[in-house]
């Protein structure tokens, strides 16, 4: 990454060391997810925040994602949550199931606590889609999911 990170509203951001950010990642495309991990944890360390105060949980797959993500945004202490997984399509229409009710948990955790929740949630075509999104030339979606909710927090 080149320089300082900006939030949604273009004011860099020194002042996250007190806050605490909980990171949801699918272990489900790890390759992919652990890409998505790093461009999260590195921004929200360029963004100001301290090591100890990001907090990883892992899950099987984003399925799993609203649940784990709801528990932490429950936490007092937890300023945002930041989810990151990856479906890729298949032959199946279990592909377009697995999204929506992914999207609309993520949501709802959003709403329901009122803590911003990011979707760093990759919905691919297929694996060379989802490799560009993390980490390659369409960025990292990972990063953005963190510019994101610090963006939120203002």
């Amino acid at each position: 990454m080149a320089g300082p990170l900006k939030s949604a509203s273009g004011k860099s951001k020194a002042k996250l060391t007190n806050k605490k950010f909980a990171v949801v990642v699918a272990e489900w495309n790890e390759e992919i997810t652990e890409a998505l991990y790093e461009g999260a944890y590195t921004a929200l360390l360029e963004m100001g925040a301290k090591k100890s105060n990001i907090y990883r949980t892992n899950v099987p797959g984003s399925f799993e994602l609203p649940l784990a993500a709801q528990r932490m945004a429950k936490k007092k202490d937890i300023a945002a949550v930041i989810c990151l997984g990856c479906v890729i399509q298949g032959e199946t229409p279990h592909f377009d199931y697995i999204c929506n009710a992914v999207a609309n948990g993520i949501m709802r955790v959003n709403l329901d606590t009122g803590k911003p929740v990011a979707f760093g949630v990759l919905t691919t075509l297929d694996k060379k889609q989802a490799l560009e999104r993390a980490g390659g030339k369409y960025g990292n979606k990972g990063e953005e999911a963190a510019v994101t909710v610090v963006g939120m927090l203002e």
